[in-house]
């Protein structure tokens, strides 16, 4: 795990754009731009049940079973702001509680700065 302080513009999306088969795009207020398929957020789900929180297996290791199941591609039902902090994405397979801060995304921003920055 990494640690670094992000400027607070670097928390503030000045643009999000939502393609439900696709993925999400992100403009940064201080520039930064970063896309997410949908994959990726489906496997960095912040809430305590894919993360594994409270000692339960995270959603990587349930998956990683003996006999994976098939599971069909992650889409996006919907989406709702969450205060002005956040966004809810409720997944095509039911999956409805994780709550993506603005500052988790940033944190997890696959583009290749930041994957240099966090050291993967």
């Amino acid at each position: 795990m990494f640690e670094f302080r992000l400027n607070p513009q670097a928390l503030d999306p000045e643009h999000i754009a939502i393609a439900k088969s696709k993925g999400v795009k992100i403009d940064w207020r201080d520039g930064h731009h970063s896309e997410y398929d949908l994959k990726y957020l489906r496997e960095n789900c912040p809430c305590a049940s894919c993360s594994g929180a409270h000692g339960t297996p995270s959603l990587k290791e349930k998956e990683e079973g003996p006999f994976p199941l098939y599971k069909p591609a992650p889409k996006i039902v919907s989406v709702e702001p969450v205060g002005n902090y956040a966004v809810r994405i409720v997944w095509n397979d039911g999956h409805s509680t994780g709550i993506y801060s603005y500052e988790h995304l940033r944190l997890i921003c696959p583009c290749e700065e930041c994957r240099k920055l966090a050291g993967t």
